[in-house]
């Protein structure tokens, strides 16, 4: 799967990195939704870890993005409008 993280690339996520974003994903939402933002920013941190972990896309090859994360500098107002019900990955 494509994650691509805003203003920083694409990453080719593998099945099991796929499931661990998920969870953060679902982690950040309850953090959000808590208005826990030093938990909130942990987590983000470490799903912006995970998929920068993961092998970039060649830069040759144009492909749409299956998922695609705010960029690092998110705030957590700006949090509070992208990570909700579901968050960014459904499911």
């Amino acid at each position: 799967m494509i994650v691509r993280i805003a203003t920083n690339g694409q990453y080719v996520l593998d099945d099991d990195q796929i499931a661990k974003l998920n969870e953060l994903d679902n982690a950040a939402v309850e953090a959000v939704d808590a208005g826990d933002e030093a938990r909130f920013q942990s987590i983000f941190d470490e799903m912006l870890a995970l998929v920068g972990s993961a092998p970039p896309l060649d830069g040759d090859e144009l492909s749409e993005s299956d998922i695609i994360l705010p960029p690092p500098d998110l705030t957590f107002s700006e949090a509070g409008m992208e990570f909700t019900g579901e968050g960014l990955i459904p499911g």
